[in-house]
């Protein structure tokens, strides 16, 4: 059993997830990189995270697959220990107009973001309660907060989220666990590569998009002991966007 403590990183081979793993190896945690599909980026992720003098491993399942994912976060408390910390990245876009959208472009993104949410979090907070100890940071997003035309699935997937998070915030804080939310505004990742950037950094005030690592280091602080009566909290990252 690793007697490090333990972090596990949802939809961490890229982006935002690659960005935190890589930060939290920098605070001394063992991080279980978790990725749906893309093994190379997930290894690329794990070589970054050895860099920074940080342990870790790779680990492949699906959040929107409640039996998957039940069994391979069982398998990893049973083999790690308790897993301390958790983020929720993982998340997916299928955008459109809400008229146009069929069923699969919101399931799936539902699925992914939302119930990935309960699947992944419910598994581990048994340990976390029974320790009286633990954090659980969300990655939501700004697309929660403010109108964003073609993307009513992403928008209430990442509303959801905050909801879920604060109300769970709200049953556990007794037991010292924390459970804070990241809203990211316009972030320079795959995600956008399709998004009309220039238009977009229009209404930033601070006109850019922001770096996966501004992300990560809030949430690596939300993770600390630095933020330890900070928990219900939906913090934006958005270069001032509201």
């Amino acid at each position: 059993m690793n007697e490090k403590k333990v972090a596990l990183v949802t939809g961490a081979s890229r982006g935002i997830g690659r960005a935190t793993a890589v930060e939290l190896a920098k605070d001394g945690y063992f991080v279980v990189i978790n990725y749906k599909g893309n093994e190379a980026a997930a290894r690329e992720t794990l070589k970054l995270v050895q860099e920074a003098k940080g342990g870790g491993e790779i680990i492949k399942f699906d959040v929107a697959d409640a039996a998957e994912t039940k069994t391979c976060v069982g398998e990893l408390v049973s083999r790690l220990g308790r897993i301390e910390v958790l983020v929720n990245n993982a998340g997916i876009t299928a955008d459109g107009l809400f008229m146009m959208m069929g069923e699969e472009e919101w399931n799936s993104v539902i699925s992914t973001t939302l119930n990935g949410f309960y699947n992944v979090t419910k598994p581990l907070l048994r340990e976390m309660v029974r320790a009286k100890k633990g954090a659980i940071v969300s990655v939501s997003s700004v697309a929660a907060l403010m109108p964003n035309r073609g993307q009513a699935n992403y928008s209430a997937a990442k509303a959801g989220l905050i909801g879920a998070s604060r109300s769970l915030a709200a049953e556990v804080a007794r037991f010292g666990i924390r459970v804070n939310v990241v809203a990211p505004g316009l972030i320079e990742t795959d995600m956008i590569r399709e998004a009309p950037v220039a238009e977009i950094k229009k209404v930033i005030p601070m006109a850019r998009a922001g770096k996966p690592e501004e992300v990560a280091k809030v949430i690596r602080f939300l993770c600390s002991d630095d933020a330890s009566y900070i928990t219900a909290q939906v913090i934006g990252i958005n270069g001032g966007m509201c």
